[in-house]
Formats: structure tokens, C-alpha cells, sequence
């Protein structure tokens, strides 16, 4: 199940890239993301390491994404999940719907930090309501996810988890 959701986790960063549906304020920094996009598209994975973490410690989201997504799969760096759930946690609090899926996964399985189903519940439902319509399949993923979850918690859990999700605001 696991290596499932990498699987789709890496089929979807993929379909990020192709829609650079990532906007940057200015043309400058959409041309250093769009150079760090095109080396991870390649397998550069080195050059997208050296290209991403500028704008992820600049505080954008997307860059972030990526760091936490390059961790967690082991691509251009040694695998950490700590790591990963660090970048990927700041591109969540941003509102970066995919990283808030990662999240859930992360959270589901107990990478990086102790499983916690309230919390892999809670970043599904936010991902889910995240994704715009253009993302349906996306958005159709973090639902399954997402209603899997509750077959693993109590009431008071799903009620906690729902709790979390209406009340988070992007930072």
C-alpha cells in the first residue's frame, strides 16, 4: 500500500510539472523554478536539489513541495523522512494542496514522525478541498485516502481530525 502511494505521489508531482500550475510573482523567479522544474523533469536530480533550495528558504511553497517530495523518494539526496516532513510541512502550511496530501501519507504510515491518523485524516481533508477542478483526479485520490481512514479510528478521532481541518489557516 505504501509503495502504491509513492507511486501515485510521484505520477502526480509529474502532472505538477506539466501544468506549471505554480505561480511566482515575478519572472525571475518563475524562470529559476521553471530551470529547477525542468532538471527534476530530466533526472537531474543534483540540479534540481541546487535550484529548489534557494526558493524553498525564500519561503515558496512549491519549491518547498518539491525538497520535502526529493527526502522523502531519495532523489538527488539520502533519504529523510524528518526532512521531508519538514519541507513538506512548510508547503502545507502555505496551502500547497499536494504536500498537504504527502502529509496524510506521511501521517498514515508513520514517516518521519509517529503515525497519527487524526492528523493523516485531517491533511487529506484539506487536500481535498484544495485541489481546483482542473486537479479532479488529485482531489479524487486524497478522497479515497481520506474516507479509508476513519475504518482505523474512533468517533472522537474522526470528530478531532474534521476539527482540525475547519480551523487550519495558511500561514
Amino acid at each position: 500500500m505504501r509503495n502504491e502511494l509513492w507511486k501515485a505521489t510521484i505520477a502526480l508531482v509529474r502532472a505538477m510539472l506539466a501544468a506549471s500550475i505554480i505561480a511566482f510573482p515575478s519572472t525571475a523567479i518563475a524562470e529559476e523554478y521553471e530551470d529547477a522544474a525542468s532538471s527534476y523533469d530530466r533526472g537531474d536530480y543534483a540540479t534540481a536539489l541546487r535550484l529548489f533550495k534557494p526558493l524553498a528558504d525564500q519561503g515558496r511553497a512549491g519549491a518547498q513541495y518539491f525538497l520535502g517530495f526529493m527526502y522523502g523518494t531519495g532523489q538527488g539526496v539520502l533519504k529523510n523522512e524528518s526532512e521531508s516532513l519538514k519541507w513538506h510541512r512548510k508547503a502545507a502550511d502555505q496551502g500547497e494542496a499536494q504536500a498537504q496530501y504527502n502529509l496524510g501519507v506521511m501521517y498514515a504510515y508513520g514517516a518521519g514522525e509517529p503515525q497519527d491518523y487524526v492528523k493523516a485524516h485531517s491533511w487529506f481533508n484539506l487536500a481535498a478541498s484544495l485541489y481546483t477542478a482542473s486537479e479532479a483526479e488529485k482531489r479524487a485520490i486524497a478522497v479515497k485516502f481520506r474516507d479509508n481512514m476513519p475504518a482505523r479510528m474512533t468517533s472522537a478521532q474522526i470528530a478531532e481530525a474534521q476539527k482540525l481541518a475547519r480551523g487550519w489557516k495558511p500561514k
